[in-house]
């Protein structure tokens, strides 16, 4: 009996981390802190993403060593 209570709390315990996590239960104020903030170091460490060019590599060309 005792290690089926146990059994449950944990499942419990498991399943309101999980939503937690995901933010499901930030209308009952448990959100997590970082659910707003999506990697923010990155985007402070990015230099002039915008300048970023994509091309097409020419026929015959071989890729550097």
């Amino acid at each position: 009996m005792k290690l089926r209570l146990v059994l449950v709390v944990l499942l419990l315990a498991n399943a309101g981390y999980w939503l937690w996590s995901r933010g499901d239960l930030a209308g009952f104020g448990l959100a997590p802190a970082i659910l707003g903030e999506r990697e923010p170091q990155r985007l402070a460490r990015q230099v002039h993403p915008d300048w970023l060019q994509i091309r097409k590599e020419g026929k015959g060309s071989s890729a550097a060593p």
